[in-house]
């Protein structure tokens, strides 16, 4: 590769890691051509861009990116593949999900908003990660419930009086 193309492949893959707030180091050493090819076929249809880069272009990546990758230059061993998406926990699953036809992709590392998380051990935790919207539906759903019971409570409350008036207005007729 001549050195014009490593410059190339440096300031493209900064310029994402740069815009990037979801990003998976995995390793993908020992995957045949057509193994290789169905996860990158998963990656496109699940919105997840996957790349597999040289170490060294990658670290140097990192260090113009204006992020701090420093934890994640340890695990820059072997095959890397980088797997950059808009949902946290997506990746994650992804690799999961293929891992049960395959042994491999293995998760390096992971940067996520600012948090750095090493080891393929953290791939459970990440698969637990909720996203953007699974946040905000939560919290539109612990915001509704209280309202919900102040008016269930009012409709029930309501009932109650209306039965007790009946009650009593039913006992002074019979009496």
């Amino acid at each position: 590769m001549r050195k014009d193309e490593k410059y190339q492949i440096i300031e493209s893959l900064s310029e994402k890691l740069k815009t990037s707030e979801i990003i998976y180091l995995a390793d993908t050493s020992n995957l045949n051509v057509e193994t290789i090819n169905n996860l990158r076929r998963l990656c496109f249809r699940r919105n997840v861009s996957m790349q597999v880069v040289k170490n060294p272009l990658l670290k140097k990546a990192m260090e113009k990116s204006e992020k701090d990758f420093t934890p994640l230059y340890g695990v820059l061993v072997g095959a890397t593949s980088v797997m950059l998406s808009d949902t946290a926990n997506l990746p994650a699953r992804l690799i999961k999900e293929f891992r049960k036809k395959s042994s491999r992709p293995i998760l390096k590392g992971a940067f996520i908003q600012e948090d750095i998380y090493i080891g393929d051990e953290q791939l459970e935790s990440l698969t637990q990660l909720k996203s953007k919207e699974e946040l905000l539906g939560d919290l539109i759903g612990l915001l509704q419930s209280p309202a919900a019971n102040v008016i269930s409570a009012l409709q029930s409350g309501g009932n109650i009086i209306a039965g007790v008036v009946k009650t009593l207005s039913e006992k002074e007729s019979q009496s």
